[in-house]
């Protein structure tokens, strides 16, 4: 029994190393590209944007009493996450992509050129009243956001009161299984929660009292996906995570098969 207690806490400690290389940067550096200085880059590394059909668009908002390192919350598992996930695009898709993710703020004038915008800790949002505009008009043009990474009755409540603004009439409904984005490439059949790198050390799927996963939506007039809300889960995370063997494979399928199915709903809805 001694030993075994010892063997876990040396994972532990192994795990606890591995977290805070990741988060400043020593871990992973392969995936590494210097971040964008989003205010004013607009050129794409990896080639002009009209070489690609996709773009992984990751999107900066920020939350300005949230008391953090970085002051923001929009780059968290960026960009190691943002690259795995593309080079499952790759490689299960015949999707011309991109290998690397574009950055852009909500004013951004080039945030009608992609059809397809990711947003991570929405539970600490904060738009403007311009953003929220801006937002508004690029969903009902077209766009398509994918929100992902929040948890609990504490960042529902700040989700909301911030999508509000986009769209303050319209409803945010449970999606169904049988909704088309659950079928448009992989078919899935069940929902599953997705947890966190912190379920290798507490055991737990959810975070805060975020027991139980939802995919919610908002809907155009077409019924056709604006917004795609996953709440108390991390996708993200699944897909950083994917190259580190203690992570359940399980979880980091799913969630792969989950972001095809939402970039392939965008590009054909």
């Amino acid at each position: 029994m001694a030993r075994q207690g010892k063997s876990h806490v040396g994972f532990s400690l192994l795990l606890l190393l591995a977290m805070i290389l990741a988060a400043t940067g020593g871990f992973a550096v392969q995936y590494y590209i210097s971040k964008p200085d989003i205010e004013t880059d607009t050129d794409f590394v990896d080639g002009p944007a009209d070489q690609y059909e996709y773009i992984f668009t990751r999107l900066a908002h920020n939350y300005p009493n949230l008391h953090t390192w970085q002051g923001h919350t929009w780059d968290t598992d960026y960009p190691k996450a943002d690259r795995l996930f593309l080079q499952g695009v790759l490689r299960w898709t015949n999707i011309q992509a991109r290998r690397q993710e574009q950055v852009l703020r909500p004013l951004s004038p080039q945030l009608f050129a992609f059809p397809f915008v990711y947003a991570v800790e929405p539970g600490y949002l904060h738009l403007s009243e311009e953003e929220a505009a801006r937002l508004r008009e690029y969903l009902l043009r077209g766009g398509f956001l994918v929100v992902d990474d929040f948890h609990g009755t504490r960042e529902w409540q700040n989700f909301e009161a911030q999508i509000r603004k986009v769209f303050p009439d319209r409803p945010i409904q449970e999606v169904e299984l049988s909704d088309p984005i659950f079928h448009c490439f992989f078919d899935i059949e069940q929902k599953i929660q997705v947890p966190g790198l912190q379920f290798l050390y507490s055991g737990h799927l959810y975070e805060q009292d975020g027991f139980i996963p939802h995919w919610r939506a908002i809907y155009d007039d077409d019924h056709r996906i604006m917004v795609m809300i996953n709440f108390n889960m991390d996708l993200g995370d699944a897909w950083e995570w994917s190259d580190f063997p203690q992570y359940p494979e399980f979880y980091t399928s799913y969630a792969y098969r989950l972001g095809v199915n939402y970039l392939v709903y965008a590009m054909t809805h």
